[in-house]
């Protein structure tokens, strides 16, 4: 049935009697043709692929506080040496330092052994034992660094590639350029848990689309009850009557849409659709019962608890659906003081979920497409902090580790070096911007051609810097 609307005779009464007659076939025509509407409606800017892909999705577990590289992956017996003697004046002097700004430096030795797992004999501190187990699937950066020294902006900085607020994330970057292969679930999907010291807060603004079109902004999942507001219809509302609300939406948004033609608009007719489905799929997607036992004992969790290990579970299950970028944060590694103990918190919360990731992927043979990161938005000074007569280490943006998986990495991989303090990247040195483009390039993007011109000048991911880290490339 088509119906034609007068600009002036268009009214909310007169639309709704001409239109009813035509919500069943409406409805038939989402429930026939919604898959191939929404693929269309999914493609990315690259058309096509600058170079040859290795990766379809990133799962990005970010350690958020900043985890200590010291007592995880750079073992530093210098430093061990060094243990409570004054840090070397040639390290600090004229450098940033957070909160032992103006303090007597002493240096602080590992406070965990390391020991070398794998064939590839990578060295890895014993409070990871189930991360140690798949040395040989991982690539360890040592000798990464960042821009900024407090946590708020370090995440800008991980996450935009900038430290200027208000620039798009990397989540929404890598769906305006690939798009989803979801047809009823967002293609940037954002989950969040917490334990350990000081869980410091995850702005919004991390997951933004910026200047991009609203639509690939990430969608956060709440891990208990229904991820998403009002996901289920209230009472008295079936399936048929929500799919006339949302037709009905639709159709007066093109008809506004054709007077002023705002892709905002057409965002969200294209949103409404795509709640629409996701009543049907979200349900589904956080039911675990058709989990294996021994999926749940990998992974250490029961279901849909919140925690970060049933997080990298769901993760998992997302990537099956299509979902583009699925970013996890885990809020607790802020470690200024008691660190021995907060670190073995933080570890007993996150080790076993994201060795079980990689090794459930790899089972499922989704490893080779699928490129994992971890770390944190900097890392910690090798100087001791004492807090509440505990010792801990303070922010430090100079040098951290971090690792990556699966989509093209080589597996086994140790790169980069810090000095023999730890206290700054020196050999391979790698910042934010050449892990960008890195990750943009096993998605098959060339990060200097993937952008878009706002206020007169072309943005990109990676800001004006970013190299491809080759030697991490299987």
């Amino acid at each position: 049935m088509t119906v034609q609307f007068s600009q002036f005779e268009s009214t909310r009464r007169s639309f709704l009697g001409q239109a009813s007659m035509g919500f069943g076939s409406l409805a038939l025509a989402e429930l026939m043709n919604g898959k191939l509407q929404a693929a269309e409606t999914s493609k990315g800017t690259v058309q096509p692929l600058h170079v040859p892909p290795k990766a379809k999705r990133v799962i990005f577990l970010c350690m958020a506080g900043g985890p200590s590289h010291l007592e995880s992956f750079d073992y530093k017996p210098k430093l061990a040496e060094m243990d409570g003697k004054p840090m070397p004046e040639s390290f600090t002097k004229g450098q940033p330092i957070a909160q032992l700004q103006g303090h007597k430096l002493n240096c602080l030795g590992p406070l965990f052994k390391f020991n070398k797992h794998g064939k590839s004999g990578q060295e890895i501190s014993e409070v990871f034992p189930h991360i140690a187990k798949i040395a040989d699937d991982i690539a360890i950066v040592r000798s990464l660094h960042t821009d900024q020294i407090n946590h708020d902006p370090a995440h800008t900085v991980m996450n935009t590639g900038t430290s200027i607020s208000g620039r798009p994330s990397m989540g929404a970057w890598v769906t305006y350029g690939l798009g989803s292969e979801s047809n009823d679930l967002p293609g940037f999907v954002v989950l969040t848990s917490k334990g350990g010291r000081n869980p410091q807060p995850i702005s919004t603004r991390q997951w933004h689309n910026g200047f991009l079109p609203s639509r690939f902004q990430g969608v956060e999942f709440r891990s208990t009850g229904d991820p998403v507001h009002f996901v289920r219809n209230p009472p008295g509302i079936d399936r048929q009557r929500q799919r006339e609300v949302v037709d009905t939406v639709s159709e007066l948004n093109r008809l506004r849409n054709e007077k002023v033609n705002d892709p905002e608009i057409e965002t969200r007719i294209s949103q409404y659709e795509l709640a629409f489905r996701m009543q049907k799929s979200i349900p589904e997607l956080m039911d675990f019962r058709d989990e294996p036992q021994h999926v749940l004992d990998l992974y250490g969790t029961k279901g849909a608890d919140g925690s970060f290990a049933a997080n990298c579970l769901l993760a998992r299950r997302l990537a099956e659906r299509g979902v583009r970028f699925i970013h996890l944060y885990h809020r607790g590694w802020d470690h200024h003081n008691d660190l021995i103990r907060y670190m073995g918190i933080c570890s007993g919360h996150c080790d076993r979920g994201s060795a079980a990731l990689i090794q459930d992927l790899k089972q499922r043979d989704m490893l080779k497409d699928t490129l994992v990161v971890w770390g944190g938005e900097f890392g910690r000074t090798p100087m001791a902090q004492t807090n509440k007569g505990k010792v801990g280490r303070d922010h430090h943006m100079r040098a951290f580790s971090m690792w990556l998986a699966g989509g093209g990495i080589r597996g086994g991989t140790t790169y980069g070096a810090t000095d023999d303090l730890g206290y700054s990247a020196a050999e391979d040195i790698v910042h934010i911007n050449d892990l960008h483009a890195t990750m943009l390039h096993l998605l098959g993007v060339d990060h200097k051609r993937l952008t878009i011109r706002y206020q007169g000048r072309d943005f990109r991911l990676t800001d004006v810097g970013g190299e491809v880290v080759d030697g991490i490339i299987g």
